[in-house]
């Protein structure tokens, strides 16, 4: 009996070893080292470098790409400065955005360069058990990408009005107000806080409803109409709802939003940027280039991202242990292995956006040690040193910001919560002055003024709403809200506002899908911080000077806002007069009133000039006597 095979069959014997050995070698080789720097090579345009490195799929143990590999690209400018060392993360395949790739070849790094000129890239690539999370130079060298250099040519920025790359990145400088590297405008801010499962988008890979029937995944209906022909979209077409939202806030003139990023756990439980929920070591690569393209969207839009690190259910292991097992906190509140890795992939792929702060979590309960090692871990990674906050309950404002200031914790601002409008104003003339006696004056915003029931009410009107909630309770109104926590901010010396909006009404802040539901507020927003713009009004310069129009208790009557012997603004909420004690001013001053439920040009009162050197009576507005006027005295 012949045993031998026939040729035929050794034919076919051979091409199927071929196709075993070489196909998944092939699907699974190594990356050849190239790199490739595009994007818009502009000054503070986003720049992308993307490296072919080693082979990798989302879920690998041994080793992790997202913690056991550390990518980092250092960027210098040919003058010497900026040299900034970005950390860089794991892409797939380079287009997971549209074809949900979980594994690939490219690494990337994202720069937002602050000058024009040629600029040198020089790439560090190390391989270890958790060498990603290493600030040092530690692990073995991979080869041959480590080492790879290369320059790159950066233009002017052809951008203009709202886009944020025609003004540059947002910049702590030691005040209470944060300032565009490019043009050196100061910023104050004023927006959305609500809903803050933003992210619970059904438009995004491997986004989950754990509360289906209570928080449902967002569609973003109702802004739809909102996207234009140009705008990004991923996927053949996913994508419009949300870009549409952000169009509309930008068009009213708004210009902040405010997300969570992690939310296992919480009131939402439906965001979160890991491949799986409870798997906190393998990230999602195409949900979080889908983020990315809403971000760098917001961004164009001329909108400042805030971003919510996690909520008070999962910023410790108090929950766990409670329910006897495992937490959704990162590390139990610690700067352990997956808080670290969290931090560092949040970084480096959204660090190059223009105008953002983290905020260490909402309604925060890590201890102050938690806290100020976050708070340090995080401006460790992130190379442009973007503004860190935290939030906390409204009644722990004492125990949590006085031990941050006193361990001079880095952190440069505090994002407040309070449970009724009127304490607002008060809140933000304590913080400011605080932190200014403690030598780190903090960027003080209110991020959620109102109580929890009911934050920023729906405007009069929308969808019957008259003033009621769902209990059939009358409460505050949107002119109250403009009042009080608009003004009653701003007039402190608050860097702005963002609208929370109460689990009382249909649009709240878990399942509000339609931002129109507040179009007047939105719109009061806009003449507020025109007029600061427009008026020239030296904001950063100025101080809550209440004392001179007679309140000394920072209450609700009335407000001032002073830069002595320059400008002052007496705020009036229903009106009427003031006088302003001048007796330590000189010179002479204009009096002209401001609308601020219409806006528009400054207006004559009963009143045109006032002198230094005593108290004076500023006079009456123009009309409306009994609504709220903004007086602007200022030196001729």
């Amino acid at each position: 009996m012949n045993l031998r095979p026939t040729a035929a069959v050794l034919s076919i014997f051979a091409c199927v070893l071929v196709l075993a050995s070489v196909s998944p070698l092939r699907a699974e080789q190594a990356g050849d080292g190239s790199i490739v720097v595009n994007g818009e090579l502009k000054q503070w345009h986003k720049v992308t470098l993307s490296l072919q490195g080693p082979f990798a799929k989302e879920k690998d143990t041994a080793p992790n790409p997202f913690t056991d590999y550390r990518f980092n690209v250092r960027f210098r400018h040919a003058s010497g400065s900026p040299d900034y060392v970005v950390p860089g993360y794991f892409a797939a395949d380079g287009d997971a955005a549209n074809s949900s790739a979980d594994a690939g070849t490219t690494w990337r790094a994202h720069l937002s360069p602050d000058k024009e000129g040629e600029w040198t890239y020089t790439v560090s690539f190390r391989k270890g058990p958790l060498a990603a999370l290493d600030h040092d130079e530690t692990g073995a060298v991979v080869s041959p990408y480590d080492g790879k250099t290369g320059t790159f040519q950066v233009g002017p920025s052809d951008k203009s009005g709202r886009d944020l790359r025609a003004e540059g990145r947002l910049q702590y400088v030691g005040k209470h107000y944060l300032r565009f590297a490019g043009s050196g405008r100061y910023f104050m801010k004023a927006g959305a806080d609500a809903p803050e499962t933003l992210l619970g988008y059904r438009d995004f890979d491997g986004t989950v409803a754990m509360k289906e029937k209570r928080v449902p995944l967002k569609t973003w209906g109702p802004h739809l109409k909102d996207w234009r022909e140009g705008d990004p979209t991923w996927q053949n077409g996913k994508g419009k709802g949300l870009i549409g939202a952000i169009n509309y806030l930008s068009g009213t003139g708004c210009n902040v939003f405010s997300f969570l990023t992690y939310n296992a756990g919480g009131d939402g439980d439906n965001v979160w940027p890991f491949v799986d929920r409870d798997d906190k070591l393998h990230y999602d690569c195409s949900k979080l280039d889908q983020w990315g393209i809403v971000f760098d969207h917001g961004t164009q839009q001329g909108m400042y991202l805030h971003f919510k690190l996690q909520e008070t259910e999962n910023d410790d292991n108090r929950q766990g242990k409670e329910a006897g097992k495992v937490s959704e906190s990162l590390d139990g509140g610690d700067v352990g292995v997956s808080r670290k890795l969290y931090c560092r992939e949040l970084v480096a792929r959204f660090g190059h956006e223009l105008a953002l702060n983290w905020n260490l979590g909402e309604e925060n309960t890590q201890t102050t040690e938690q806290q100020v090692a976050m708070a340090k871990y995080i401006r460790q990674c992130d190379p442009y040193h973007h503004s860190i906050v935290v939030h906390t309950f409204p009644g722990d404002q004492d125990k949590v910001y006085r031990p941050l200031l006193k361990a001079n914790a880095g952190l440069t601002g505090t994002s407040l919560q309070n449970s009724d409008i009127k304490d607002t104003h008060v809140q933000v003339v304590k913080w400011v002055r605080e932190s200014s006696k403690a030598g780190t004056p903090w960027i003080v915003a209110f991020d959620e003024s109102g109580s929890a029931a009911h934050g920023q009410c729906p405007d009069l009107g929308y969808r019957g709403f008259d003033g009621k909630d769902s209990d059939g309770k009358m409460i505050y109104t949107e002119h109250e809200v403009r009042r009080q926590t608009l003004w009653g901010a701003l007039m402190a010396g608050g860097a702005g506002v963002e609208y929370y909006f109460g689990y009382k009404f249909a649009e709240n802040d878990l399942v509000c899908e339609d931002w129109r539901s507040r179009d007047n507020s939105w719109r009061y927003c806009h003449i507020a911080l025109d007029f600061f713009n427009q008026q020239k009004i030296p904001f950063w310069e100025m101080v809550s000077a209440d004392e001179l129009i007679g309140n000394t208790s920072h209450d609700n009557s009335k407000y001032c806002f002073a830069k002595p012997d320059d400008v002052y603004l007496a705020y009036l909420p229903y009106g009427g007069t003031t006088t302003l004690d001048l007796s330590a001013a000189a010179g002479d001053y204009k009096v002209m009133w401001f609308n601020p439920r219409t806006g528009g040009e400054l207006q004559a009162g009963s009143v045109s000039t006032v002198s230094g050197g005593k108290s004076v009576q500023v006079g009456t507005p123009p009309a409306a006597d009994k609504e709220d006027w903004l007086c602007v005295i200022r030196r001729s």
